[in-house]
C-alpha cells in the first residue's frame, strides 16, 4: 500500500559538502518509494524533478532528459503525491509564496511538499555541469554550473519544506525545483515569480532517510571537519 504520509530521502545534502558525489540509488530504487520527487545525478549532474512517476533531468545544456531507472544518485527525495489544493496565488514572490505554503506561521515543525502549477512572470534556475572522480567539494563543483531564466512561461515548482532542525540532512527551510510545460527551462530554482497558479500543499509524518552504508567513502568520513552549514547556503 502507497504511504502518502512518508518523504523519502536518500543520502543527505551534507554528504555532498566534501564531494561524496557517488549515486548510491538507482532511479528505480528511488520510484519504488514516491512518484514525485527531486535529487542529482552522480558527480551533481543536473537537476532532476520527478512528476506523475515521470523522472525528468534538466542538464547543464539546459536539455530536459527522461531517465532511465539505472541512473544514479548520491541524494534525492520522492513520495507518493497527495496533495491538497489550498486556493490560488497570484503577483507572488518568493517570500510571499513561503507564507502562503506555511498558511501564515514563522515556521513549521514538520516536512511538507509544496506544488506550485501555473504561469511565472520570472524564472531563474541552475543545473551544475556533471563532474567525475575524483570529485571535488560541492562549493568547487557548484561554481561550474549554467544559470537560465525565462519570463511568461507555465510550469511546475516543486518544493520540499524541512525544518530547521534537520539542517544538513537537508535544506532547512523550502528546496525548490521547477519544470515548465514545453520543457523550456527547468532546473534548481535561484529566484522567481508567481503571475498566477494553485498552490498545494502535503504535509508527511514521517521521514524516512535511507543512508549509502555501502559506500565506503562516507562511511569513513568525519563530518565534523565540515562547515555544513556555510556550504548548503551558499551552494543553495
Amino acid at each position: 500500500m502507497k504511504n502518502s504520509k512518508i518523504l523519502y530521502q536518500h543520502g543527505t545534502l551534507a554528504l555532498l559538502v566534501p564531494g561524496l558525489l557517488t549515486g548510491t540509488i538507482t532511479m528505480g530504487e528511488l520510484l519504488a518509494h514516491g512518484d514525485t520527487g527531486i535529487g542529482t545525478g552522480e558527480g551533481l549532474d543536473g537537476e532532476l524533478i520527478i512528476l506523475d512517476g515521470v523522472p525528468y533531468q534538466v542538464d547543464s545544456h539546459g536539455n530536459v532528459n527522461v531517465l532511465k531507472e539505472d541512473f544514479i544518485m548520491p541524494f534525492a527525495n520522492s513520495h507518493f503525491a497527495d496533495y491538497n489544493e489550498l486556493g490560488t496565488i497570484n503577483n507572488a514572490s518568493s517570500a510571499d509564496f513561503e507564507k502562503a505554503a506555511l498558511e501564515g506561521k514563522p515556521n513549521s515543525n514538520t516536512f511538507f511538499s509544496v506544488l506550485v502549477k501555473g504561469t511565472f512572470s520570472y524564472l531563474k534556475t541552475r543545473a551544475v555541469v556533471k563532474s567525475t572522480k575524483p570529485f571535488a567539494t560541492l562549493a568547487e563543483t557548484a561554481k561550474n554550473q549554467s544559470i537560465f531564466e525565462a519570463k511568461n512561461v507555465k510550469g511546475i515548482l516543486l518544493s520540499y519544506y524541512s525544518p530547521a532542525l534537520f539542517h544538513g540532512a537537508a535544506v532547512a527551510g523550502f528546496h525548490n525545483h521547477f519544470l515548465a510545460d514545453d520543457h523550456s527551462i527547468g532546473g534548481h530554482i535561484l529566484d522567481f515569480k508567481i503571475a498566477e497558479g494553485t498552490i498545494s500543499v502535503q504535509q508527511f509524518d514521517t521521514l524516512e532517510q535511507h543512508l549509502p552504508v555501502t559506500d565506503k567513502e562516507f562511511m569513513k568520513h568525519d563530518f565534523s571537519k565540515d562547515d555544513i552549514a556555510k556550504a548548503i547556503a551558499d551552494a543553495e
